[in-house]
């Protein structure tokens, strides 16, 4: 059974101080040795993620975060940066407070400004570890456990901050972390079950055509992301999915006995497809798809349409998801900026990122042509878009780019998912 790709799972991060049981709380829900536990603070340096399934959520992702008040020289500010990026993949936050500090609160603010949700953890069994556990209010007994009677006063400063009551648990011993679960199902994503890939393109039953060109890029003897998800939608869906490359597409169409009812191809071969095309049947792309699914649709589009003010003074950013090593014929690093240049001529300036490399200040681009973004969750992506509408800098994607460059963006049929945005 093909597993579920991280980046189709709930993201579920866990922040706090360091040495307050933030790995304690990822192994009880996981129940596997997911984190090193230890007493000495910074244990966890890199980001720990552990993938799951669990009833009810289904597929997710738990992240184990560095403590976001480590200020060991030089390399607590790298893992608190660390930390700080996990924000941007983050659906669902758990928060475990040993106070309710100005670190704390400045967390908080950090997470609840990007509108993710903060479920408060109090977790008893790391409680006595924190820089506050003197406190006569707040003793610990001789387990290392700090009575109920005693987190009166943290409770109400957490309700008085996050506007929730904290949940009351041992880390150590897993109690209480089926509430954790019961809080995460009831902050899901709202409709979050609904998105899909092709969307209203195709109805139950419907027939497809999937032209999938297997250049350099691909990896060998196998399909890339996007294919394989849409696929399998695809039979989900009760479709009819048949597929061939570019230079069979006039073969395939010749054996089907009707058109069939959606085309869906590699955006780098648009035009030879829309020239085979029946009439009946809608054209669109991979990186179409995964630009309405992962991203904004209406911002790409928004974005193509500044294309129309790029000149030979322009600078574009090319962002991909992938750190693959470039292929002679890469699309993002090769055969898009080739496009551009064509259209706008050799003096275009083009810096290329990937992975997370995206830059903060984008000021001094022109636009922004994000890849179809398999790799990345879609809050994630929806942090990209809102980084760059901040900054008043156009984004698009590369499918939406590549249709307007080769003046057929007009022609494909983009799926109607309004109802169903975060």
């Amino acid at each position: 059974m093909t597993d579920t790709p991280s980046s189709e799972r709930l993201h579920i991060s866990v922040f706090g101080k360091r040495n307050t049981g933030k790995s304690s709380l990822v192994n009880a829900i996981t129940r596997q040795k997911t984190s090193l536990v230890s007493d000495i603070p910074g244990t966890t340096t890199d980001p720990v993620h552990k993938a799951m399934e669990i009833p009810g959520i289904g597929p997710c992702l738990f992240t184990d975060t560095a403590g976001f008040d480590d200020d060991a020289a030089g390399l607590g500010i790298k893992r608190v940066g660390l930390t700080a990026g996990v924000l941007e993949k983050t659906d669902i936050a758990l928060m475990i407070f040993s106070d309710c500090g100005t670190t704390e609160k400045e967390w908080y603010g950090k997470l609840a400004g990007k509108g993710i949700p903060v479920i408060p953890v109090i977790n008893t069994s790391g409680f006595h570890t924190c820089s506050m556990h003197a406190k006569p209010d707040r003793t610990s007994d001789e387990t290392g456990n700090i009575p109920s009677g005693n987190i009166g006063p943290l409770r109400k400063d957490i309700i008085a901050l996050c506007g929730t009551n904290p949940l009351i648990v041992n880390a150590a011993t897993g109690e209480g972390t089926d509430s954790v679960i019961q809080a995460v199902l009831r902050r899901l994503p709202e409709n979050c079950e609904c998105r899909t890939i092709t969307g209203n393109l195709v109805g139950q039953g419907g027939s497809v055509l999937l032209v999938m060109p297997q250049d350099i890029q691909a990896p060998k003897g196998r399909l890339i992301l996007p294919q394989v998800q849409t696929i399998r939608e695809l039979l989900d869906k009760g479709c009819t999915a048949v597929t061939c490359t570019t230079e069979h597409i006039r073969n395939a169409l010749s054996a089907l006995t009707a058109p069939p009812d959606l085309i869906i191809t590699d955006s780098q071969v648009f035009p030879e497809v829309w020239a085979a095309k029946p009439a009946e049947s809608r054209i669109t792309s991979f990186s179409v798809l995964f630009a309405a699914y992962k991203g904004d649709i209406k911002a790409f589009m928004e974005g193509a349409k500044a294309m129309e003010r790029l000149s030979g003074n322009s600078k574009v950013l090319i962002a991909e998801a992938c750190t693959h090593a470039p292929a002679s014929e890469d699309i993002g690093r090769v055969k898009i900026p080739r496009m551009l240049r064509q259209k706008f001529g050799e003096s275009l300036g083009i810096d290329t990122v990937s992975g997370t490399d995206f830059p903060e200040d984008l000021s001094g681009y022109s636009l922004v042509i994000h890849c179809g973004a398999c790799m990345f969750n879609r809050r994630y992506v929806l942090g990209r878009i809102s980084a760059a509408r901040k900054q008043g800098i156009p984004i698009t994607n590369y499918g939406i780019a590549i249709a307007w460059l080769t003046g057929i963006l007009d022609k494909v049929s983009f799926p109607d998912q309004a109802d169903c945005r975060l």
